[in-house]
């Protein structure tokens, strides 16, 4: 446990017969410590020398692993890249620019017990067809369904939200530059917040979605059966599916 932390956000063993309401992870990138400027560097090393496996953490040390709570947007560069290796990290969230490593065909972020939610941009990796998640660590996985963090309202503009200074808490992560779906700019339009369940790789996962327009949330593709059926903003009052406890 050197190199991370327990968390304590549901319990990953037991149903609870009266869900509480879970948040997200409330903590930040402290983008000014060596651990993060040492991850840049392999971030670039790998995308220099065109690897087709990435394994960020090998490179640091328990202490430093310990502070990296998330990926830099990057990790976009990396399309050489067909596994990336994220076992037992530190891991609260994981940045939409993921969905730009176009040659992904394996992940694996097992044992990352503090990472419950992905960003929707991961099904862009269309070649991702290998995965390896530790799914009772996830927001409604099958065996044990706890609830989805609640959402924000919809908003039609975002001219009184700041997008790139948020509260992790509410909404996830502390910024948010481009439709999920569309990739539009959020700053021209709405933002809308919704999860949504879908197979990616071998693993069904909860996916974040921020949309800029109810529109793009009604063209998300279908969940799988024993899901929530559509789209839904979370909390506690989100009637989901029995749980298949084994």
């Amino acid at each position: 446990m050197a190199g991370k932390e327990n968390c304590r956000c549901f319990d990953q063993y037991r149903i609870r017969r009266r869900p509480r309401v879970v948040r997200f992870h409330v903590e930040r990138q402290d983008t000014m410590s060596a651990a993060w400027h040492r991850l840049l560097d392999l971030v670039e090393e790998a995308a220099t020398d065109g690897r087709e496996e990435f394994r960020p953490l090998a490179g640091l040390s328990p202490d430093q692993r310990r502070q990296i709570i998330t990926l830099p947007p990057t990790i976009a560069k990396l399309t050489e890249v067909k596994h990336l290796v994220l076992y037992g990290s530190n891991l609260v969230r994981i940045p939409p620019e993921i969905g730009a490593m176009t040659g992904l065909r394996q992940f694996t972020p097992y044992t990352s017990h503090r990472l419950h939610w992905f960003p929707y941009e991961l099904t862009r990796c269309q070649q991702l067809k290998g995965s390896t998640v530790s799914t009772r660590s996830l927001y409604g996985n099958v065996k044990i369904r706890p609830p989805f963090p609640p959402l924000q309202p919809g908003r039609a503009s975002t001219r009184d939200l700041d997008i790139s200074d948020l509260d992790p808490r509410v909404w996830g992560t502390d910024a948010i530059r481009t439709c999920s779906v569309c990739d539009r700019a959020i700053a021209a339009a709405g933002l809308h917040q919704v999860w949504v369940s879908l197979r990616v790789g071998t693993d069904v996962l909860p996916l974040l979605v921020n949309a800029c327009s109810p529109a793009c949330i009604e063209a998300l593709p279908a969940p799988p059966e024993g899901y929530m059926p559509t789209p839904h903003t979370g909390g506690p009052g989100i009637v989901q599916p029995p749980a298949d406890y084994a």
